[in-house]
């Protein structure tokens, strides 16, 4: 019964208790959607809607169509944003309605790598003495494990090379000979200088931001200084970058891109547009036997010539994108025979293109019949060769062949100056070099090994916005193309470049520069 004023009240205590009761019960009820967060009342239901959004974000973030959005770095921030949120709402979650059992001691989500060194710290109770009187023994022990990061600790190594004399004849003395430094004088040793190295081109952390960091530990050293060591250790691994581009023109098959490397031009204060040039092999796709590598070279522009003058000595099949320079590289007077395997991944793109604002049925036609190519690809990817040409010719060629058919026939169904026209004619125009995976199992449909190995130097670029000059273009080439070998091949950078360094100022003989290679390293 709802009471509407005070004369309705009963005049029993015990009735009077019991009507407060239930009214207290009722509007617990009523709050029990309402909590309290940094003192501002939040119905539960709303906490739902925001936990909900942000695992909508999440999906689309991490599933959502990507290969032809912007760059894939983009993303990565995107979820750690996202993923940093959901667990603060989960936080709040718990904090409001903190679950009945909590222990401190919970697995590990992941097994911590053996090589790590370990510190252990035993807790004991407070007495192992029983009620009896007796001592208590150790039956079993609960073991976690947590990783601990110590901030970059700096260390000085002290020489000391004492001189010996002989005191009966007081004759000449000896002493041990001093041992060859990468930075002779210097304060570095070469596992500081691959640091400096990884820290700049692995990590995209210019000179400047480091010589920050290192000065907030009390070690000033100034960018000019770091920038004198990086020229020292890029000069020092010239010859292992040559001998680098020298391995993988040994193949007979390769990847090509190029990608802009804005330059600063001192004489007009301006910055003028040079290239890099990345050339690449990665045979695992179809279990070559030689290691995976990329060497970039750098030059001051995007000639076709320059593509030719890399190229020198190389002869075979050249996978590339449908840039018109690379037709230079099939001039016998300048290379040996080279083939152009054309990426099916840019025609796709020329396809994408037309759909992604506008409804082209066209295109999405088009895109059905590449992306039922790449499913048969997945399919063969990490067989031998041979195998993979076999299910190609199989199953590839007849729809490759029915592709020709459908692009003919929609070429004559559009103006040859619209964008559909443009993107087909663009398809038809490298016919040749797309159906070329078609004839040998090693070819793949695009040339996306190549792009994923260029990628980093677009991430420099972008943190570093352009090269301060055409020499530190070259170096930046020369160390880039080690660290992304070592990458490729899963060879630890810094435990790499700190080696070869080592190796290099003792006196490793120039014959022998093939055991500096990064797939040749032994950590």
């Amino acid at each position: 019964m709802r009471l509407t004023s005070a004369a309705d009240l009963p005049d029993d205590i015990d009735a009077l208790k019991a009507m407060l009761l239930a009214a207290e019960a009722q509007i617990a009820v009523q709050n029990e959607s309402l909590v309290e967060r940094d003192g501002i009342i939040e119905r539960k239901d709303d906490r739902i809607i925001r936990l909900e959004k942000l695992l909508s974000d999440f999906k689309r973030a991490l599933y959502g169509a990507k290969s032809e959005k912007g760059h894939p770095d983009q993303y990565h921030l995107a979820l750690e944003d996202i993923e940093t949120a959901m667990v603060v709402v989960h936080a709040e979650d718990e904090a409001i309605d903190p679950p009945e059992t909590k222990s401190t001691e919970r697995k590990p989500r992941g097994l911590l790598p053996k090589h790590l060194p370990r510190v252990e710290e035993i807790i004991e109770p407070d007495s192992t003495t029983c009620s009896c009187g007796h001592e208590r023994h150790v039956i079993s022990e609960d073991v976690s494990e947590r990783l601990d990061i110590v901030p970059a600790q700096f260390r000085v190594l002290v020489t000391r090379r004492p001189r010996y004399a002989c005191r009966k004849c007081e004759g000449s003395f000896v002493q041990a000979p001093a041992v060859p430094r990468l930075i002779e004088g210097g304060m570095p040793t070469e596992a500081t200088v691959a640091t400096i190295l990884v820290s700049k081109h692995a990590d995209h952390l210019p000179l400047f931001r480091q010589s920050q960091i290192y000065a907030r530990q009390g070690v000033n050293i100034e960018r000019s200084t770091l920038a004198s060591w990086v020229g020292k250790a890029a000069y020092e691994l010239k010859p292992v970058h040559e001998a680098l581009l020298a391995h993988l023109k040994t193949s007979s098959k390769l990847f090509m891109d190029e990608t802009p490397a804005p330059v600063l031009d001192p004489g007009r204060g301006k910055v003028k547009k040079g290239y890099f040039w990345a050339l690449a092999r990665d045979d695992r796709a179809w279990i070559g036997e030689a290691p995976p590598g990329v060497a970039f070279t750098y030059t001051p522009g995007r000639s076709g010539k320059y593509a030719s003058q890399i190229l020198q000595g190389f002869g075979g099949i050249l996978q590339v994108d449908g840039y018109a320079g690379y037709n230079r590289v099939l001039d016998l007077r300048d290379n040996a025979p080279i083939q152009l395997a054309y990426c099916w991944a840019h025609a796709r793109r020329k396809l994408y293109d037309l759909t992604h604002n506008n409804v082209a049925p066209i295109g999405e036609e088009g895109l059905k019949k590449i992306a039922a190519l790449y499913r048969i690809e997945k399919q063969i990817r990490g067989q031998p060769a041979d195998e993979r040409l076999v299910v190609r010719s199989q199953k590839s060629a007849p729809k490759v062949a029915a592709f020709k058919t459908w692009l003919d026939l929609a070429r004559t169904q559009v103006s040859a100056k619209s964008p559909t026209g443009e993107a087909l004619k663009y398809i038809a125009k490298y016919w040749n070099g797309l159906i070329l995976f078609l004839t040998d199992g090693r070819i793949e449909m695009d040339s996306n090994a190549v792009e994923r190995t260029i990628r980093p130097i677009a991430l420099q670029r972008k943190n570093a916005l352009f090269a301060g000059h055409d020499a530190g273009a070259q170096n930046w080439a020369v160390i880039a193309s080690l660290i992304e070998t070592c990458k490729l091949n899963h060879v630890e950078p810094h435990s790499y470049l700190t080696g070869a360094l080592t190796a290099i100022v003792n006196g490793h003989k120039q014959k022998d520069i093939d055991q500096l290679l990064p797939w040749n390293f032994k950590g």
